[in-house]
């Protein structure tokens, strides 16, 4: 017995040390808690064949997805990485709270210039508190289209699942593919002023699945047992697209959600935006056979073209016939807005929480899309927008402006002419945000441009409500904050009203990505104690590239433990 938990240890800890995408069976105990992860990230091109079509793409390690990183709740995370490659690149730790180690969130030019060519940058943080599924990518330009991978953050030792143990857990990834290259394309749509090209392929684990051009091979399987339960954690890390996710003939029973808890929900199906993850327990219920893994659009904006065609992977019993046909999976209609509430309806946290009933800072953001007038000489290469003009996006009718060097470093370093801190606290205009804008598109529905902070006191309870806007198009947004995660207290459709609005102050899910719902809104809250510079977008890349984020600012507090630390030596320097 000792040389079989002898060999475990062994076996886990290679996995830690390497980020190799095995399942791991969580009947034996887990490693010890307090200790430091160390792993080596090296940014590579990779001459990859998908969809009949060769192309050269950046991956960690040559890996796609890249590796998984594999820690324990409280331990030190440290991750050496080398670029290799001609591009800028930072790495984004989703959903890491980064307490006190704002330098490492890594959003370009946000908290860090990024990674050159042939430089390299350490990041150090602790998985305070904090345990779940994870994700890493990189932030900056459109790379994290191709660069990203696993945080799987077990429980400390003795600590249990909340549900019964499951025989084995996978992680699945969700991702989008293009035969275009992403630098190029995101460059090419900047360009354009219109929307981008749709994926050319969704994608599970890296594997389009049979439904697309040269992929009958091409695809993902889980091979499971008959009567035993299966943990898989599910990751939205797609570019542009929101996506539905559901298995053949099996229910999918909702644990965690965002790395945090949540009472089990069972349902059919789920939905996640880009930058959400989600737990969910599965049963191997059925006849033994293949069922499908499907994976496929989830579209609330009117108007915008999308790939169709979903990604099939599959869930196969041991036993079944080789080679027979897959049972298919059943997924909601592209725009079938109510399964996305039923799911939203479903998530509430596994026990009752501290959720804060005085608010010192109250704050109202609209969201929504912009058509900037035309001003290039020539329009028909440059104003592919709407009406011939440009599109953007905005919060409070302000459209980000990413910096020339980065914000952490000019707020610590007082480095004047950045950024301003006016970002206003709620919109400059009041109108039906949902069903009019003020004006017609294009010639008065311009944001405003600019790099405007919002500052909060350090320890200040804060109420954000987010308001989705029909300015060009009522749309579901899934929206991010770094540095934190906040209590989703309330959420509906139409305008905003205090006074009828339904607030959950009991068990309301602790989430990091919350999808705004289309042309609704949503309300959620935190308190303000991690001092450093945080970003807040819409997690769809060409929103943000549009303009659609801002930063909040929170000063530092009075306490050892309240005060920003100063930069690492080795921070990037643009």
């Amino acid at each position: 017995m000792a040389n079989l938990l002898n060999s475990f240890t062994i076996v886990l800890s290679f996995l830690f040390i390497y980020g190799y995408n095995y399942n791991v069976h969580v009947m034996a105990q887990w490693p010890s808690g307090g200790s430091t992860r160390f792993y080596d990230f090296k940014v590579q091109t990779k001459r990859v064949t998908k969809l009949c079509s060769t192309k050269d793409m950046v991956t960690i390690n040559g890996k796609f997805p890249g590796p998984s990183v594999y820690a324990q709740e409280d331990d030190r995370i440290i991750v050496n990485v080398t670029n290799e490659t001609p591009f800028n690149v930072t790495i984004h730790w989703h959903g890491v709270r980064q307490k006190l180690s704002c330098w490492f969130d890594g959003p370009s030019y946000i908290t860090q210039c990024p990674i050159q060519a042939g430089q390299s940058f350490t990041y150090e943080f602790t998985m305070v508190k904090q345990k779940g599924t994870f994700f890493w990518h990189a932030h900056v330009s459109w790379l994290r289209a191709t660069v990203y991978g696993a945080l799987i953050v077990y429980p400390k030792t003795g600590a249990p699942y909340p549900f019964k143990a499951p025989y084995e857990e996978h992680t699945l990834i969700l991702g989008e593919y293009w035969l275009q290259d992403v630098v190029q394309l995101e460059r090419a749509t900047a360009a354009s002023g219109g929307p981008p090209t749709p994926t050319n392929a969704y994608t599970i684990n890296g594997h389009p699945g049979p439904n697309y051009n040269c992929s009958n091979n091409d695809v993902f399987q889980i091979d499971v047992v008959s009567g035993k339960t299966y943990l898989l954690r599910l990751i939205h890390a797609g570019l542009n697209m929101e996506n539905f996710f559901a298995i053949a003939n099996h229910k999918l029973t909702i644990v965690e959600a965002d790395a945090e808890y949540t009472k089990p929900f069972t349902t059919d199906r789920v939905m996640l935006g880009p930058g959400q993850t989600m737990s969910v327990l599965v049963t191997a219920d059925q006849s033994p056979g293949k069922y499908s893994m499907a994976m496929g659009p989830y579209m609330s904006a009117k108007g915008v073209k999308f790939q169709n065609i979903s990604s099939i992977a599959y869930f196969q019993y041991s036993g079944a016939v080789p080679n027979s046909l897959s049972l298919p999976a059943k997924l909601p209609c592209f725009n079938d807005n109510l399964a996305v509430k039923t799911v939203m309806d479903g998530l509430r946290s596994l026990n009752p929480v501290n959720v804060s009933r005085q608010i010192d800072t109250d704050l109202f953001v609209t969201i929504g899309l912009n058509v900037q007038k035309c001003h290039s000489k020539t329009p028909k290469q440059n104003c592919q927008g709407l009406n011939n003009g440009v599109m953007a996006a905005s919060m409070n009718n302000i459209s980000f402006v990413k910096p020339k060097i980065s914000l952490l470093e000019a707020y610590y370093k007082k480095i004047n002419g950045s950024f301003t801190e006016d970002f206003p606290g709620v919109p400059l205009k009041f109108y039906d945000f949902v069903n009019g804008a003020p004006n017609n598109v294009p010639n008065n529905t311009q944001a405003l441009n600019g790099t405007k902070a919002l500052v909060l006191e350090y320890g200040a309870r804060v109420q954000l409500i987010m308001q989705d806007t029909g300015t060009v198009t009522t749309e579901n947004h899934p929206i991010h904050l770094h540095g934190y995660s906040f209590y989703v207290v309330g959420y509906g459709t139409g305008n905003y009203n205090p006074k009828t609005a339904n607030f959950n102050l009991v068990d309301p899910p602790y989430m990091n990505t919350i999808g705004v719902p289309v042309g609704g809104w949503a309300a959620i809250r935190f308190v303000a104690d991690n001092p450093g510079v945080w970003f807040m977008h819409c997690h769809l890349d060409i929103h943000q590239s549009w303009g659609l984020g801002t930063v909040l600012v929170v000063k530092n507090g009075k306490g050892d433990l309240e005060i920003l630390p100063h930069p690492p030596a080795d921070l990037p320097q643009c």
